[in-house]
């Protein structure tokens, strides 16, 4: 399949179950209240958006397929964000039942917010699948409002004065960075309405195709404006600097299976949206000018990852501020904008949710048997939780690049389609600041992994607990190992955004 078509009454379902499914368990959770047999019906959710995601990667080939009228268009770079949504949610929500009952034990939740818990976990999922699988970068800005919506929700969970705090930070620049996307959206559409009026053959409007087909037809300065707007806007929902300011705070008060889905799937939603619009400017304005806002951009938060990193005290907001580095080094890798570069690029989002779905949810656990995420009050992690402490390292080697886990080829790829764009200054500066961000992320995880125990409670897991973690860790591994049909995909993927 070369061009956009209709999909297959199978292949359409495989396209609504990542929306259908969330809402339905949503709905379910509502109705049932949390409880464990609810819990697991979110986890199901999130596995046949998993399972949707595969079977369109196999199917989507180079071209893309539409559904709904057609207000549904998946294509190999779609198919790739369902498989990475559904694979870090199904960690997250299979975490969320041990986590949630802990929290309840604790008296640090109640069954009603418990409940709310669960609707909106699923609301979230259901949105972010929205904002990779519509058509319309009209009802894209919709879903990714959505998402706000939801979590903002959700990083207020605990209802502590911190939590509120955090809330308010998220919802008030992610609300500037929204405000500007709508207006990059409404920008890009006028351009798009002007080009399109003397193209018979060729819809006006926000659809993905159309804005591909008139691309080479938009009035430039129209579209340098709308571009400049949807790069700062969606920038700041993916945590790019100089609008990340809220990304640590949300991540550290939310709960750690949401904190998963935030770092590990959320910022990577958003800036696929920047990716759409790449193929759109690039066809438009050259190469040349998304390039070097997405290189200062990403250069820029790598700065301020590293640096916030050496003088972290928190093993949450550590984990936060990595989110930054890495999504600082797909910016990078989006500026070089070859085919290896972007299909490496994919595979990083990918493995960088997975490690991190095993970090947050081992914090989680530290933060429950401790009452407090600085790393001072948790040392001696593995001598009092062996268990915990190892997948945590696991976890950790996975997100360090190291082989022979995942984001060791990713960043090896995204090096090499650095190199091969010419970009060997900006190259050299990421790997520096790359290994600062390694540095200090060794430095404090290994003083909260073996540092001196002390009188700390002793950290064992139950074997429901443990099983999604470890789960993460062994994907993670295979996926180093084996890409398998997945690297197809990748590289499809990678073809069609280069």
């Amino acid at each position: 399949m070369t061009a956009t078509e209709s999909a297959s009454p199978a292949l359409a379902a495989a396209m609504i179950v990542p929306l259908a499914a969330p809402l339905a368990a949503a709905a379910l959770v509502g109705a049932a209240g949390w409880r464990r047999a609810t819990g697991y019906a979110s986890v199901l959710a999130a596995a046949a958006t998993l399972v949707s995601g595969a079977v369109l990667a196999s199917e989507v080939g180079d071209g893309a397929l539409t559904a709904a009228g057609p207000l549904l268009r998946a294509d190999a770079l779609a198919a790739v964000m369902t498989i990475v949504i559904g694979a870090v949610a199904t960690l997250a929500t299979w975490g969320s039942i041990g986590y949630l009952g802990a929290e309840l034990a604790h008296g640090h939740t109640t069954t009603a917010r418990a409940r709310t818990y669960g609707i909106l976990v699923n609301l979230f999922l259901a949105t972010m699948a929205l904002a990779v699988l519509a058509n319309n970068l009209g009802v894209v800005w919709v879903a990714i409002e959505g998402t706000t919506i939801a979590t903002a929700f959700l990083v207020g969970h605990r209802n502590t004065p911190a939590a509120i705090e955090a809330t308010w930070k998220y919802v008030i620049i992610c609300s500037v960075g929204i405000a500007l996307a709508f207006l990059g959206t409404v920008v890009l559409y006028f351009a798009s309405v002007d080009a399109a009026a003397g193209m018979t053959d060729t819809a006006s409007g926000l659809d993905i195709d159309t804005l591909v087909a008139v691309a080479p037809h938009l009035d430039p300065d129209v579209t340098r404006l709308a571009v400049v707007l949807l790069l700062l806007g969606y920038g700041t929902k993916a945590g790019l600097a100089p609008f990340h300011t809220w990304l640590a705070d949300a991540h550290s008060q939310a709960p750690a299976p949401v904190s998963a889905l935030m770092s590990g799937v959320l910022l990577a939603v958003a800036f696929t949206t920047l990716l759409r619009v790449k193929v759109v400017s690039d066809a438009a304005l050259g190469t040349g000018y998304l390039r070097t806002g997405l290189l200062v951009l990403g250069l820029a938060t790598l700065v301020v990852a590293a640096l916030l990193l050496v003088g972290q005290r928190d093993y949450k907001r550590m984990l936060a501020y990595s989110s930054l580095e890495h999504m600082g080094l797909l910016a990078v890798a989006a500026a070089a904008g070859t085919e290896l570069a972007m299909a490496a690029l994919l595979l990083h989002v990918l493995a960088h949710g997975l490690g991190k779905a095993v970090l947050f949810l081992s914090a989680g656990q530290l933060q429950l048997a401790h009452g407090s995420t600085a790393i001072a009050d948790a040392r001696g992690v593995l001598a009092r939780g062996p268990l915990l402490g190892g997948l945590f390292a696991a976890g950790l080697v996975a997100l360090l690049g190291l082989p022979p886990f995942a984001l060791f080829a990713s960043e090896v790829g995204i090096a090499r389609g650095a190199a091969d764009a010419g970009l060997a200054w900006a190259l050299g500066a990421a790997l520096l600041l790359v290994l600062v961000a390694f540095a200090a992320l060794t430095r404090h995880s290994v003083d909260l992994l073996l540092g001196p125990a002390g009188d700390g409670p002793r950290l064992a897991l139950r074997p429901a607990t443990a099983a999604p973690l470890v789960v993460g860790v062994a994907a993670s591994l295979v996926l180093g190992l084996y890409a398998g049909p997945l690297g197809d995909v990748l590289t499809t993927a990678g073809g069609l955004l280069s």
